[in-house]
């Protein structure tokens, strides 16, 4: 019977590189290239602990070295990117349509056309109906914003 469990490998690895196209974790490919390498361990005459350990390291060591290298491919921000959604409101202009009441000065600020609960970045100011804010960070559904300068650019005091 030991003679024939390279069939199983073979089995396994082509059952789990077919169930890779229907997941997104890119990991049943590399457990189906292992369980290949260990019916070709099985086929040269390897016993059943060998082909097992072939194919945990194999395994391991391929899902190891993908998730290195895709993070290093697809984790790269780049600075001319262009931000969607929650990532592009940080430095954007919004205005105060609710001003801030309570202990945390919260209020609520429109910006792009969706309003949202907003708190003043240094806890202390105020936010005052009409006012111009700027957009700081988002932290779940809230922000934090900062009164924008009023000053032109190049404005002199006289």
């Amino acid at each position: 019977m030991e003679q024939y469990v390279w069939v199983m490998w073979v089995i396994l690895g082509v059952a789990l590189i077919v169930a890779e196209t229907f997941t997104f974790g890119f990991v049943l490919l590399w457990f189906g290239v292992g369980a290949l390498a260990a019916a070709v361990a099985g086929v040269l005459g390897i016993g059943f602990l060998g082909q097992f350990l072939i194919f945990a390291a194999i395994s391991i060591a391929l899902t190891a070295a993908s998730r290195t290298i895709f993070s290093n491919f697809l984790s790269k921000q780049d600075e001319n990117s262009v931000k969607i959604g929650v990532d592009s409101l940080p430095g954007q202009i919004g205005t105060v349509t609710i001003a801030s009441k309570g202990a945390l000065g919260e209020g609520a600020v429109k910006v792009y056309g969706s309003t949202w609960t907003a708190f003043p970045v240094d806890g202390a100011s105020e936010l005052n109906e009409g006012e111009k804010v700027e957009v700081v960070s988002v932290k779940g559904s809230s922000i934090y914003v900062r009164p924008v300068n009023r000053e032109l650019p190049g404005w002199r005091g006289d």
